[in-house]
């Protein structure tokens, strides 16, 4: 299952009154785990940044001399999404602003139905607490120590960690089994460990015993049955 955590930087909180992006990432996500893939890019919103913007999000009007307009990176951004739902937190913010400029380009809004909001997830989890994305790295026991400033990057790898705690946490052996299914490093105590796989072989009389076991006495196991039964 392929999902994308996405998160925008802007000048202002209306597209609707000339507020432009600035910067938008993209983490890709598959069955809730980050691949490592992610997208990301600066962009010269062909306006002033007001004071008040700079001071959430860093940015000035000199940091995005020179870089591409919105129109220029519309394409490889619609590439990365595909057509995988979108984790946001406060979703229909950026949502409104990737659909201002998708349109300002000639270019279809986003489809809402792939929205994913976790703001909303978490205040159906923690109704009347604060569920800011610091207040729900604090909650949850994430590092957001390095957060000092609004940034698209790393606030789309921590939301992916706080998306998976929404989600119900990591399972016991999760990671593990992810590991060994990608034949990936397999992480103990902090360190990537190699391994290989050793399959173990059953004597010709063990399995024929086994065999002989199921026939007689499990008739209607059910990994003898379609569609779990080998191909004869």
């Amino acid at each position: 299952m392929r999902q994308v955590v996405l998160d925008t930087e802007t000048t202002g909180l209306d597209p609707l009154q000339g507020d432009r992006v600035i910067e938008v990432a993209a983490v890709e996500l598959v069955n809730l785990l980050p691949t490592g893939a992610s997208f990301h890019r600066l962009v010269n919103p062909k306006r002033d940044i007001p004071a008040e913007a700079t001071r959430v999000h860093g940015f000035t009007n000199a940091d995005l001399e020179g870089k591409p307009g919105f129109e220029e990176v519309a394409e490889d951004l619609l590439a990365f999404l595909g057509d995988s739902p979108i984790i946001a937190h406060n979703a229909p913010f950026d949502f409104g602003f990737l659909d201002a400029e998708l349109l300002r380009c000639g270019r279809k809004p986003l489809d809402r139905s792939r929205m994913v909001d976790s703001l909303d997830m978490a205040k159906q989890r923690y109704p009347g607490m604060p569920n800011s994305l610091d207040a729900l790295c604090r909650r949850l026991g994430i590092d957001n120590s390095m957060r000092t400033s609004h940034n698209a990057v790393l606030d789309c790898k921590l939301l992916a960690e706080v998306y998976l705690e929404l989600m119900g946490g990591k399972q016991p052996g999760f990671e593990l089994a992810a590991a060994l299914a990608g034949n990936g490093p397999v992480l103990v105590d902090g360190e990537a460990v190699s391994w290989t796989a050793r399959p173990i072989a059953v004597p010709d009389d063990r399995a024929a015993a086994h065999q002989g076991f199921v026939a007689s006495k499990l008739k209607e196991a059910i990994w003898l049955k379609p569609p779990f039964a080998p191909e004869a």
